[in-house]
């Protein structure tokens, strides 16, 4: 029963964190975030296949973060 109540508290500060969180946010700060979790999931994913998910995480998350950051100067490079 008491790790169900952390367990939903843990989830609930989380969805309020991640719904409030980017309002602030630069469009290059958005877009570093955006591709930082999409590099995160395709890392997890192809990690798995791997064997080593973690490790899959960290790569994809640092390139993402990076290509999500840089992705109006790659955008303006190729006109």
């Amino acid at each position: 029963m008491k790790k169900t109540l952390i367990r939903r508290i843990v989830v609930a500060v989380l969805v309020l964190a991640f719904a409030t969180g980017c309002a602030g946010m630069s469009t290059r700060q958005q877009q570093a975030l955006s591709g930082g979790a999409i590099g995160a999931g395709a890392g997890v994913a192809l990690g798995a296949i791997a064997g080593a998910p973690l490790t899959g995480a960290l790569i994809g998350a640092g390139a993402g973060g990076i290509t999500g950051a840089l992705w109006e100067d790659i955008k303006k490079s190729l006109r």
